[in-house]
């Protein structure tokens, strides 16, 4: 047994940010670690068996990693009040959000920062590493750490040619994502959602935090900014509601259609990738070997710019959660999830092919 609920992460970190605001706003007691070199070697290598943050320890000494198993885990044990519409167009629009903040949203989280935030990004890795360091000696340790965190750019995608294109996607974002919150406290009123804190990760750790992000944000979406902070600091906890009547806000559609318009084409190309690599990999289908990060690379296009990325499972894994929950509605309200997805430019999720399922087990993705 410990003596609460442990969090294991850092200010710096895409995913703790979305599980701390979290935490905050259902006001579950945590003391949060940062993860510094001592920290992953005693606690999260041996619990986790690879280097990743965000680590929960629960009270019963049991071991909770991805932002998303770690939220789900705590609904359970603290389900008022739900950051779950129970309404059909609000949950598939936030779980949506949800995917769209985790998974596409790293493109321009990871540009701004290796390419206008470095020097502050390779100066707090030392810091969070090695506090008892001087400076100087931080400073190399963080060059080093940040080595493969600026070498996954052209994974992603993120490259010279795309870079303006990244930039050009990312403030229409900011300029529609402003227009909301001019609006609304939250995506669907006065109470996060799932979609709230999918976003929370890329739009605070990142772009809020890192300081040529942080000023971008302030000056040209300062409505985006305050939700940043209500988000982090939340001044209701467990108090809000969700729109009556299903509503989901017309200043919402132009970032579902920017999803849909950037990244369901990606998961398409995904899914059947997908499908093809098991075809020819008998030993992966039968789950006799580890899946891989990563399959190959594919094409994708932003802004017009078309750029090659390399094929994660990791969003198909994610992507079951809205597809799951569309396929489950029946009658009236698979009726008005089918009108919000026609609005939203979204009509293939209605057709979006079978893949085979994914899972995870022993804190990877496996073959359900």
């Amino acid at each position: 047994m410990t003596n609460g609920y442990e969090l294991y992460g850092a200010e710096v970190s895409y995913f703790t940010g979305k599980v701390r605001a979290y935490l905050r706003y259902k006001k579950i007691p945590f003391v949060e670690t940062i993860a510094n070199r001592e920290v992953y070697k005693t606690v999260i290598m041996p619990r986790v068996g690879w280097p990743v943050i965000p680590v929960m320890v629960t009270p019963e000494g049991d071991t909770l990693q991805d932002s998303t198993d770690i939220i789900d885990a705590l609904e359970v044990r603290f389900p008022d009040p739900s950051i779950y519409p129970a309404t059909p167009r609000q949950r598939l629009a936030a779980l949506l959000l949800e995917v769209y903040g985790d998974e596409w949203l790293k493109i321009p989280a990871m540009h701004y920062r290796w390419t206008k935030n470095r020097e502050f990004a390779i100066a707090e890795f030392g810091r969070l590493s090695r506090p008892d360091l001087p400076v100087e000696a931080q400073r190399k340790i963080g060059e080093e750490m940040a080595k493969p965190f600026a070498g996954a750019l052209p994974a992603l995608g993120c490259t010279e040619a795309s870079g303006p294109a990244i930039e050009r996607s990312y403030e229409g974002l900011l300029a529609e994502l402003e227009a909301h919150f001019a609006h609304h406290d939250y995506l669907f009123g006065s109470r996060p959602s799932i979609g709230d804190f999918g976003l929370i990760g890329p739009l605070y750790a990142h772009q809020y935090r890192d300081p040529a992000s942080g000023e971008l944000m302030k000056r040209v979406a300062p409505h985006v900014a305050k939700w940043v902070e209500r988000m982090m600091k939340p001044p209701h906890p467990k108090e809000g509601e969700f729109l009556p009547g299903d509503d989901v806000p017309d200043t919402l559609m132009p970032v579902l259609q920017r999803m849909m318009r950037e990244y369901l084409p990606v998961l398409l190309a995904t899914a059947e990738q997908f499908k093809a690599f098991l075809a020819a990999q008998p030993d992966m289908a039968s789950g006799e070997k580890e899946l891989p990060r990563a399959i190959g690379m594919h094409d994708f296009t932003l802004e017009g710019v078309t750029e090659k990325r390399a094929v994660f499972l990791f969003d198909l894994w994610m992507f079951q959660r809205p597809l799951d929950y569309l396929r489950s509605l029946e009658g009236a309200d698979g009726e008005a999830v089918g009108k919000l997805l026609n609005m939203a430019g979204g009509e293939a999720m209605m057709t979006f092919p079978d893949y085979p399922r994914l899972a995870r087990r022993n804190f990877k993705h496996a073959l359900a």
